[in-house]
């Protein structure tokens, strides 16, 4: 006997010598998996609500990229996540339309929500509030050989974790920029980042702080990560304050710009950074690797800070361990040169 199954219609039984015999269906169970065509955004969108209520399993079509022309709802782009959501893109993309007339972010994760992105790469949401591609009230994201790239908020223009769980593994955070903190991420509110082996890569705070990431009242722990090229105007790398926990283990901060902080700027909050390596970073007045403020504990553990321009500390003798060249860099860069309009998309 075969069993032929469809959403939102009948099961079928045919067999050798039997009638044909229609029975309706029952709800899908937690295994299934519902295959999405490509760019069909009415079928993502019952797909994401079916998956809210019964926890499926949504496959994307590979290689393909989903455009979304208007918003689910005022400011999100999909549902809500509100159950146990797992989406595997197949190295496919979801993304706002670049035409679209209305600004609005991707994904939402609402309180008692979980969602699995598994290769995907997530683009273009763009919002004058918080989480330009994802933002997690509350709730859980998991990021597992994902790309957050191109997206733009006021606040965690990637991603924006509001005392939720963030879980990132084998993922990028590219080239997303935010108007006020926290250009790559935002993990805020008493929210938990946990990183490991991707990139933190070119992201901007515009016009205020925490280019790759903004870790402001949350535990933030980041291992294998390269920490690279983004851009604020305090904590170019990554800030932490108001009593954050910053944990890094064999992570790198390189080549980020800021004002001041140019690899890592910590106001009052403890940081301690394991195996790691701060260089290259570029602050136009002072600490160029780290930025130690308000009495802040900066704990060095087989970890170097150099050639970092102007300094590698500041305040001198502010972080143990960590000493400045006996020569200033000259002529450091303007604040313009630091931020230029480059190639990362401005926000609307």
């Amino acid at each position: 006997m075969r069993f032929i199954s469809r959403s939102g219609a009948m099961t079928v039984a045919v067999g050798a010598g039997l009638s044909l015999a229609v029975l309706p269906t029952g709800p899908a169970s937690a295994a299934d998996d519902i295959q999405v065509r490509c760019n069909d955004i009415p079928g993502l969108v019952n797909a994401i609500n079916q998956a809210n209520t019964n926890g499926a399993h949504i496959t994307l079509a590979p290689r393909c990229t989903y455009t979304l022309t208007t918003p689910d709802n005022p400011d999100d782009g999909l549902p809500e996540i509100t159950g146990d959501v797992t989406i595997s893109g197949n190295g496919s993309t979801i993304r706002r339309d670049p035409d679209a007339t209305e600004n609005f972010r991707i994904f939402h994760v609402v309180s008692g929500g979980t969602l699995t992105l598994k290769s995907l790469t997530v683009s273009g949401g763009d919002i004058a509030s918080t989480g330009g591609g994802a933002l997690v009230e509350q709730g859980t994201l998991n990021l597992n050989d994902t790309v957050f790239k191109d997206n733009s908020a006021a606040t965690g223009g990637g991603v924006s974790n509001d005392g939720g769980q963030l879980n990132l593994d084998r993922s990028i955070v590219e080239r997303n920029t935010a108007t006020g903190f926290g250009g790559g991420v935002a993990n805020d509110g008493g929210g938990t980042m946990t990183m490991k082996r991707g990139s933190l890569l070119k992201n901007r705070s515009a016009i205020n702080n925490g280019g790759g990431l903004e870790n402001i009242g949350g535990t933030a722990t980041l291992e294998s990560v390269s920490v690279r090229g983004n851009t604020a105007m305090s904590g170019g790398g990554i800030r932490n304050l108001n009593g954050s926990t910053l944990n890094l283990k064999s992570t790198t901060l390189k080549d980020n710009i800021a004002v001041r902080g140019g690899g890592l700027s910590n106001l009052a909050s403890p940081a301690t950074l394991v195996d790691s390596l701060v260089t290259r970073n570029t602050a136009i007045t002072a600490g160029g690797g780290i930025d130690n403020q308000s009495n802040g504990q900066v704990t060095l553990t087989n970890t170097k800070v150099i050639d970092n321009t102007p300094d590698n500390c500041a305040p001198e003798g502010s972080v143990p361990g960590c000493t400045n060249p006996t020569t200033t860099a000259i002529d450091p860069p303007t604040t313009q040169e630091l931020l230029p309009d480059d190639d990362i998309k401005d926000p609307k």
